[in-house]
């Protein structure tokens, strides 16, 4: 008896796999692609999560659901008319309710836990500051990854302009955080009250008459109570931040890169693939989507019957032709290259002739990838 074929790279990781990140620019096919992949895991018999971090209804619109909230959401893979198939669930990420959580956990005092609660600048930091989605995408990851519910964590990252704005985003929040500077200059003047913040100001503390008229006693008081309050959590908060950062360099995560065909795009796409090779990041491939076919050469004779085409028409049939076979042929080549340079698995996605919004689509989009 011949021994079964070994399993594609990517397929291997969906059944050995904690932990799949799903990266890439925005624009991709990227939550399509993470959807898919968590699908094909629970048809092998797994027990799946899908994340999502984008707050965009993508995956909600992959899955054919009308919304997704911040709890795992079971889905029904009955009606694909398989049988033996795991399980799968999905849900979106909401990043002011994992900060308020985190705070829960590490705030020293119930007080103290309030007062951060409660502060105007920490309802901004933790909705809206940059770094901060990131931030908690890494923490509910972390928690997921402890969660016996799941066998495996597929995680859609959100889209980014830059390549490494995923993994370092956290590290800028957590620096600012501990900015001592800002400290040092707001400490003296609030560890008394507000009063002494006044009298520093009309005693000629020229800093911060500029900021008493232009941002308001208020802000810098709310300002300053926010770093107090945060004082104490800190060390919590990068310790958490270094167990992520070792969870996915772990054998048992991995990222998936996707891209689009277009030369720039897999520019783009082995650029994040070597940030990741410096950071240690373990690898399992690339997929991109909607790669042109190249055009088949066309006959004139159907059945052997000579089709008659307006010249005009012809002319503009040809062009369109023309153009089809060069895109089709840039983009092999840009391929060509990828795989040269990185020496990784890639496996590559027509373009689909319309949008998937359901969970038969994605199977079909899974099917194609494997």
């Amino acid at each position: 008896m011949a021994p079964p074929e070994p399993k594609a790279p990517l397929e291997a990781a969906l059944a050995a796999h904690r932990i799949v990140v799903v990266c890439g620019a925005g624009g991709v096919g990227k939550t399509t692609t993470s959807a898919a992949l968590a699908l094909r895991a629970a048809l092998l018999g797994r027990r799946v999560l899908v994340c999502t971090i984008d707050p965009s209804r993508r995956l909600a619109t992959s899955l054919g659901l009308g919304q997704l909230s911040e709890k795992p959401r079971p889905l029904d893979l009955s009606r694909l008319g398989v049988g033996g198939h795991g399980s799968l669930s999905a849900m979106v990420l909401d990043t002011k309710r994992t900060f308020d959580a985190l705070v829960e956990r590490y705030a020293s005092t119930p007080e103290a836990r309030a007062r951060i609660l409660e502060n105007r600048f920490y309802k901004q930091v933790s909705s809206a500051l940059a770094g901060s989605h990131e931030y908690m995408a890494m923490e509910k990851l972390l928690e997921l990854s402890a969660d016996d519910r799941f066998e495996l964590v597929v995680l859609d990252t959100p889209p980014t302009r830059h390549a490494l704005d995923f993994l370092e985003a956290p590290d800028r929040l957590m620096r600012f955080l501990d900015t001592g500077i800002l400290r040092f200059f707001l400490r003296p003047y609030f560890v008394a009250g507000r009063l002494t913040l006044k009298v520093a100001t009309r005693t000629g503390a020229a800093a911060l008459r500029l900021a008493d008229r232009y941002l308001g006693l208020q802000f810098l008081q709310e300002l300053s109570e926010f770093f107090l309050a945060f004082e104490g959590m800190y060390d919590g908060f990068k310790e958490r931040a270094a167990r992520v950062h070792a969870l996915l360099r772990g054998a048992g995560s991995g990222f998936v890169l996707v891209a689009s065909p277009a030369p720039q795009a897999l520019s783009e796409a082995l650029y994040f693939y070597e940030r990741l090779g410096e950071k240690k990041m373990p690898f399992i491939g690339f997929v991109v989507n909607r790669l042109h076919p190249e055009a088949a050469a066309g006959g004139r004779s159907r059945g052997g019957t000579t089709v008659s085409i307006d010249p005009d028409l012809a002319a503009r049939l040809l062009e369109i032709h023309r153009d089809q076979q060069q895109l089709a042929r840039a983009e092999r080549r840009a391929l060509a290259r990828l795989e040269v340079d990185t020496k990784e698995p890639l496996v590559t996605v027509p373009e689909f002739e319309s949008d998937i919004h359901d969970l038969r689509g994605l199977r079909e989009f899974g099917e194609t990838i494997f």
